[in-house]
């Protein structure tokens, strides 16, 4: 998800952490994330400050939006935002799954944006699921893990949310890859719109998950995030830390 004019995911990535498809549920007294890792929060005083301020910023924008369009929009039509939005990131799972050397879920992915983008009327309906071809999930900073780049120490990041030194700067070739729609689209009024919608959209479907967390708030979510960036880039192959 790329950034609006002034936002993108604040610190709900760290609830899309939590409800991750397939991955790992955080433990409250679990700190360590990767064997080699002696500490992987060094800077956590600045860290805990930039994730207050991001909650404070998602407590009075974007949840307050989020809210309105759930109660508004009916289910089959965020849930066919959700695909659209979806299907509009396979080039991206495309791309990172041939780099990490996943021809066959290269081909899955092609299949399923050639699918979605006609029989599904430009992914509205996500026949591909129907005809078993699950989606990957892939980005360049999985990609840089799939190649041995350690993830390096936990980074909140102003406005964009859980990160590490890894991923952050893996933003920075993405964003020259222009492998997603948002690099496609000149236009920036219809660019911001489509942005705008895809961020509460997402935001809207994890307003029932934020229940889950439990105790330290920045604990939970930095646990929770650094657990399933692990297992996405390990493809769920982790040790049991317990």
């Amino acid at each position: 998800m790329k950034v609006l004019p002034f936002t993108v995911s604040i610190v709900f990535a760290g609830l899309v952490s939590v409800a991750g498809a397939g991955g790992v549920m955080a433990q409250e007294d679990y700190d360590d994330y990767a064997a080699e890792s002696v500490e992987p929060d060094p800077w956590e005083p600045v860290n805990r400050a930039i994730f207050s301020f991001n909650d404070t910023v998602d407590r009075f924008t974007l949840k307050p939006v989020a809210k309105v369009y759930d109660r508004v929009v009916p289910e089959p039509v965020s849930n066919s935002i959700s695909n659209v939005f979806s299907n509009l990131g396979e080039p991206r799972n495309l791309v990172n799954d041939t780099l990490q050397g996943k021809f066959h879920a290269a081909g899955i992915d092609t299949a399923r944006f050639l699918l979605n983008s006609t029989v599904g009327v430009l992914g509205v309906f996500d026949v591909a699921t129907k005809m078993g071809l699950q989606r990957n999930d892939e980005d360049f900073g999985q990609t840089l893990g799939a190649w041995g780049v350690p993830s390096g120490p936990y980074i909140v990041l102003p406005l964009l949310g859980p990160s590490t030194v890894r991923d952050g700067g893996s933003r920075i070739p993405e964003s020259f890859a222009r492998y997603t729609y948002v690099e496609q689209v000149d236009h920036v009024p219809t660019r911001n719109t489509a942005i705008g919608t895809a961020l509460v959209d997402t935001r809207a479907s994890l307003l029932s998950r934020e229940k889950l967390i439990r105790g330290d708030r920045y604990r939970f979510v930095r646990n929770a995030f650094l657990q399933n960036r692990e297992f996405q880039v390990k493809d769920g192959e982790v040790e049991d830390p317990f």
